[in-house]
C-alpha cells in the first residue's frame, strides 16, 4: 500500500537512458582531450600553442554540452498523485498543466527499440480532441504512467 502523499510517479527525463550514445560521445569529448594532453604533453607542446588550445576547448565544449543538457532535463518534471497529473516544465519561466485523471481520455506511450531496452519512452496524454494535451519524451518508466492512470480511472467508474 503506498502513501498518500508519496506520488505514484515522479520523474525527470533521463539522460542516459534516453540518448545513450549521445551520452557517451560527451564524456568521450570531455575525458580524451585531457588524457591526449597528459600522455602526449611534450609532442603536443612542439606543436605550438594551437593544438592544446584546440583539445582544452573540446573539453569546454564538452563540459558546456553535458551541463546544457542535465539543466534541460531537469526542468521537466511529470507528477502523479493520487488522481492528479502534474507536469511543469521551464526553468526561469515555468508551463505547468495539471490535469485530474477523469480529464484524460487517452494516455499514448512510444517507445523505439532502444527505448524499449533501457525502459524509456514518450509519453502523450489526450483530454478532449485530436491534439495532446501535452506531450514529454526520456521519461522513464513510461508504461507505469499509462496503467496508473488506466486503473484510477476504472476505479472511479
Amino acid at each position: 500500500m503506498t502513501n498518500q502523499n508519496e506520488p505514484a510517479y515522479d520523474s525527470h527525463p533521463a539522460m542516459f537512458r534516453n540518448h545513450p550514445l549521445g551520452y557517451l560521445v560527451t564524456w568521450v569529448l570531455i575525458i580524451a582531450p585531457v588524457v591526449l594532453l597528459l600522455l602526449f604533453r611534450k609532442p603536443i607542446a612542439e606543436m605550438g600553442d594551437f593544438p592544446p588550445a584546440m583539445l582544452l576547448a573540446a573539453t569546454g565544449l564538452g563540459i558546456v554540452v553535458l551541463m546544457y543538457w542535465f539543466v534541460k532535463t531537469r526542468a521537466t518534471r511529470l507528477r502523479i498523485n493520487g488522481d492528479q497529473v502534474h507536469l511543469e516544465e521551464g526553468l526561469l519561466s515555468k508551463h505547468h498543466v495539471d490535469l485530474h485523471v477523469g480529464q484524460v481520455r487517452a494516455v499514448r506511450v512510444y517507445q523505439g527499440f532502444l527505448d524499449r531496452i533501457f525502459r524509456v519512452g514518450r509519453i502523450e496524454v489526450f483530454t478532449t480532441g485530436d491534439s495532446a494535451e501535452f506531450t514529454v519524451g526520456g521519461m522513464p518508466n513510461p508504461n507505469r504512467v499509462r496503467d496508473h492512470v488506466r486503473n484510477r480511472r476504472e476505479s472511479a467508474e
